[in-house]
């Protein structure tokens, strides 16, 4: 049992749509439109359809989605851009290479998330925006930060490349999906995701069309029509392979999601008794869609090496926060500058989540746990 459990099981799951996949792989081929083939243009309506927004733009990876996000706001070397210090790079690396200056901030030790109360106090003459990113299937408390946003006249982003179907709850009852309610958002299909591709792909979504018009200009050269080129671009296009296994997946994300949340609840419940294990926590105004179940416990690095040593693999995301890597040295921040994202770095351990995960499965990478526990 315990050398077959997946950290992601993505075989398994293409094999319940085999027929589907396969079918749409064929018809590109046959159509011989690898590159804005129809597909595309049929992913983005629906991804717009589903997530009820009026613009969807796709490209060829989430990280490309944010550096094209943050090109179409129009930010100019030198602005600063709010994101969190417990993140993966993608946020901040596309910042630094367009000159933008990264603001990072500290998050929530239960979901991981940024902590909208701290937004305030890093806003300075210089700020134009703030990335919120909804973090391993869990949204930012977006009211907030969308009330300070209007308040101090930044745009917002939504980084919704771990979190695509989760649900946000307004303070009046609304819910809206993230990823619609910034000013423009990304999204990442990389295969892990909620909903992955067969490689690399992203798109980014609003209810602008201006800055819909200009995502997809940037995305194509800064190309309006053949070889009248507008505004300096980038070559960032979704493959039509990668959209037709993406419009076959999109009707699966709802029975994908709901497969995720029995998993984490699940766990949840095995680890109920377990007090030297924090769960992660589910707030109030979000469901979680589980993109990871990460755990937070004491020695994990001597908990992860027992695991695997028993044939249990498990994921450490992140390692380190953004603020203490080399490549950001020259924003000056230093040990000890945002306490809560380095004691995550310490403690957090992802368990194996997908759609294919038994519980069975999942029994046994909490037995190994425990034991792992009680051994040190």
């Amino acid at each position: 049992m315990l050398n077959s459990i997946k950290m992601v099981d993505l075989y398994g799951q293409y094999l319940k749509i085999k027929e589907e996949i396969d079918q749409a792989i064929s018809e590109v081929i046959n159509s011989s439109a690898f590159i804005n083939g129809k597909p595309v243009e049929s992913f983005g309506n629906e991804l717009a359809e589903y997530l009820d927004v009026k613009y969807v733009v796709t490209c060829a990876n989430g990280t490309d989605a944010l550096q094209i996000a943050y090109q179409a706001l129009d930010l100019k070397p030198g602005d600063e851009v709010i994101m969190p210090a417990f993140n993966y790079v993608a946020s901040a690396e596309a910042a630094a290479l367009l000159g933008l200056k990264p603001v990072f901030l500290d998050v929530w030790e239960d979901s991981f998330n940024m902590n909208e109360k701290l937004i305030q106090d890093r806003i300075t003459p210089a700020t134009k925006a703030i990335v919120a990113v909804h973090l391993f299937g869990q949204s930012v408390n977006m009211e907030p930060v969308l009330d300070i946003a209007r308040f101090f006249g930044l745009k917002v982003i939504e980084d919704n490349a771990q979190s695509l179907g989760t649900d946000y709850t307004f303070f009046n009852g609304n819910s809206q999906m993230t990823g619609t309610m910034g000013d423009i958002n990304i999204h990442s299909f990389f295969p892990t995701k909620n909903l992955g591709c067969f490689g690399d792909g992203g798109a980014i979504s609003t209810n602008d069309m201006d800055l819909a018009q200009k995502a997809k200009l940037i995305s194509r050269h800064g190309q309006g029509q053949k070889y009248a080129y507008e505004m300096i671009g980038c070559n960032s296009r979704l493959d039509t392979l990668q959209a037709a296994i993406l419009r076959v997946k999109l009707r699966n994300l709802d029975n994908y999601i709901q497969l995720r949340q029995e998993a984490g609840k699940y766990y949840d419940k095995l680890l109920e008794d377990l007090p030297k294990v924090i769960r992660p926590a589910e707030n109030s105004f979000t469901h979680h869609t589980y993109n990871q179940y990460v755990i937070r416990i004491g020695e994990r690095d001597r908990i992860k090496e027992m695991m695997h040593n028993s044939g249990v693999p498990s994921m450490v995301y992140y390692p380190s926060p953004l603020h203490l890597q080399k490549a950001y040295n020259y924003l000056g921040y230093r040990q000890g500058d945002f306490p809560v994202a380095e004691k995550l770095c310490r403690e957090v351990l992802a368990l194996p989540m997908h759609t294919e995960l038994l519980k069975g499965e999942q029994d046994a990478v909490i037995n190994e746990l425990l034991k792992s526990i009680n051994s040190l």
